[in-house]
């Protein structure tokens, strides 16, 4: 009997976990997750992990605990009355977060991280509380919030979950030394003046800028200024941490793996590699574990979306017996959830054609038709299902499965209302609103059958999508594309892995795509592949010609010709390109390899671009 791809290494994984699984525990709520448009966190980036780990055969379901939100009793053991009471009053977050926020998504800023210290609560109790000599290793997926203090909040941080867990501890009459690191980008100046005047609390940090007080009866303090690359970033935890474990001599360690040290992190100014953000996490466990001490990690910062991955390789580690298992993609890994929460839903629930306790297709009507009613007045049959496959009360099933419609409602569209349309000949378009009265489009998408594009295939063709928070702003971070009204809802992962789904099930062989600008097609390129090889070797010549552009201003380079092929000495117009994501073989075969290749190369010499 043999296996699928990737089968017998997860098994096997499950298999060595079982025999050599090291204790280590997970925290985790989906009340975590923060829906805050212009934000560059990624609010899925906890459930991204434990997806990864999983999916990967890494991870025990028992080893996966949901916290409860710290109490207010809690809190008040770290922050002062007159702060807890001030969240109470209107706008109390706009100097916490930056920029002001309605009060509906201050609720749940304030619920989040209400959760993440009840989180970093139940790790700390966790990892001491492990049956085993030497402790344990409890994961908190959020948390870090180390910019808060005792009278107030600030850069996202409204509670330390650091020194809110440490509180619990004291509390329940534990007294030894708690070691702080903080690896963070940025200085854990918040914890470290919670903690100024405790000497059983040492606060370690490697930041770019120290910020506040530096007067504390235990802390050490690395500042490492500019573009920080590995060695020098690496030297400076080398060098102070064994000494440090060895003479402050903790009881618990308390780890803030922050991933914004990384190159590519959307608002971090340091050049830490992949490999250097992974040994940097294995040499604190490893430090830290041959003391056989228990150890707490909490995430910290990290922004952009792929910020997971940092993480999610550190962790495979621990639990693949020192051996990486590297994640896949962010698009990769949302479809690998989305795959996960379809299982879940069976197809009488999306067509609503029954199913259900032996009820068979047209149980609920007696059998009759509209011709045994009206004879002679019968139209022609149409089916009444987008795609002739789902209802509209499954579709709405599967975006609240989905959690799409919660993360609405978060954006303070309390009441999403769905519709279909499927009397254009063109397609079937599916709308959703922010409200009953329908007054604000959320998203609009004509979707169709194409088996014209492709010979003897199948597709789902995407005639529109467009995605729009029409109470958002453009902002100089964020500046209005060709093609847009409103900011986007970040929210394309989800639906792209959403119609992935739907190929599936209607059995596809991929998606479709035409897009109709440089920047459609620019964010489509992280799912889709160009069919025609002289439309990607057009698209090659454009990128090259943009580089080092904004997607904004490359965008309206593009809309607006003031893109010249050198060999005509004409402006280069965008052309309809279609784009495919392909599900079969054969399909994969139209668009990669060495054949394709060949005929891209071919065409380039055709396009010899320049801005002008």
């Amino acid at each position: 009997m043999g296996f699928p791809s990737g089968t017998l290494e997860r098994w096997l994984r499950r298999g060595r976990r079982r025999l050599f699984r090291p204790r280590v525990d997970f925290v985790y709520s989906r009340r975590y997750q923060i829906e805050l448009p212009g934000a560059a966190y990624d609010n899925r980036r906890g459930e991204r992990i434990l997806t990864f780990l999983d999916s990967s055969g890494l991870l025990d379901a028992k080893s996966v605990h949901r916290p409860e939100p710290a109490t207010f009793r809690h809190l008040r053991r770290v922050h002062s009355d007159d702060y807890l009471d001030s969240l109470n009053q209107p706008g109390s977050l706009t100097s916490v977060i930056g920029f002001a926020i309605a009060e509906h998504a201050a609720d749940r800023i304030l619920d989040a991280q209400r959760a993440m210290a009840g989180g970093t609560l139940m790790a700390a109790r966790l990892a001491l509380g492990a049956d085993r000599e030497d402790g344990g290793i409890a994961i908190n997926l959020g948390g870090g919030l180390h910019h808060a203090f005792a009278d107030k909040g600030e850069r996202f941080c409204v509670f330390n979950d650091v020194a809110v867990a440490v509180a619990d501890l004291r509390h329940a009459g534990y007294g030894g030394r708690i070691l702080v690191v903080d690896l963070d980008l940025h200085d854990g100046d918040g914890t470290r003046a919670l903690f100024a005047a405790d000497p059983t609390v040492h606060t370690f940090s490697i930041h770019n800028q120290t910020n506040g007080t530096e007067d504390a009866i235990a802390a050490t303090i690395v500042e490492l200024p500019g573009e920080v690359e590995d060695g020098d970033y690496l030297e400076a935890l080398r060098s102070r941490l064994p000494g440090l474990l060895k003479s402050f001599d903790p009881g618990l360690v308390i780890y803030l793996a922050g991933c914004d040290p990384a190159a590519d992190d959307q608002i971090g100014n340091w050049k830490i590699s992949a490999e250097g953000m992974l040994e940097r996490d294995l040499y604190v466990a490893a430090k830290v574990r041959e003391r056989r001490l228990p150890l707490v990690v909490v995430l910290a910062g990290g922004y952009g979306f792929e910020a997971w991955r940092y993480s999610a390789r550190f962790l495979s580690t621990l639990l693949n017996r020192g051996r990486p298992v590297e994640p896949p993609s962010t698009e990769e890994i949302t479809l690998v959830r989305y795959r996960q929460l379809a299982r879940e839903l069976a197809p009488h629930e999306l067509t609503g054609e029954g199913g259900g306790d032996g009820e068979r297709p047209g149980d609920d009507d007696w059998g009759l038709t509209a011709e045994d009613i009206l004879p002679g007045l019968a139209a022609p049959h149409r089916s009444r299902r987008l795609l002739g496959y789902y209802s509209l009360q499954g579709l709405e099933l599967a975006l609240e499965r989905a959690g799409i419609l919660d993360r609405l409602r978060s954006l303070g569209f309390s009441q999403p209302t769905l519709e279909i349309d499927l009397d254009n000949p063109s397609g079937d378009t599916v709308r959703l609103y922010g409200d009953e009265t329908r007054s604000e489009l959320l998203l609009e998408s004509r979707v169709r059958i194409d088996r014209a594009t492709v010979p003897h295939s199948a597709l789902l063709r995407i005639e529109w999508l467009l995605m729009q928070n029409p109470r958002a702003s453009f902002t100089p971070q964020r500046p209005r594309l060709p093609g847009q009204k409103h900011p986007g809802l970040g929210i394309l992962p989800d639906i792209m892995a959403l119609l992935v789904l739907a190929c599936e099930r209607l059995q596809l062989e991929g998606l479709l795509f035409v897009p109709a600008h440089f920047n459609t097609a620019t964010q489509g390129r992280r799912y889709l592949r160009v069919l025609a090889p002289e439309d990607e070797a057009f698209l090659r010549a454009l990128e090259k010609a943009l580089a080092g552009m904004s997607l904004s201003e490359a965008s309206h380079s593009v809309d607006e010709r003031r893109v010249l092929n050198r060999r005509t000495g004409l402006a280069e117009p965008w052309r309809s390109m279609p784009m495919v994501y392909p599900l079969s073989e054969r399909l994969r075969g139209l668009v990669a390899g060495d054949d394709y290749e060949r005929k891209v190369a071919e065409a380039a010499a055709g396009f010899d671009l320049k801005l002008t």
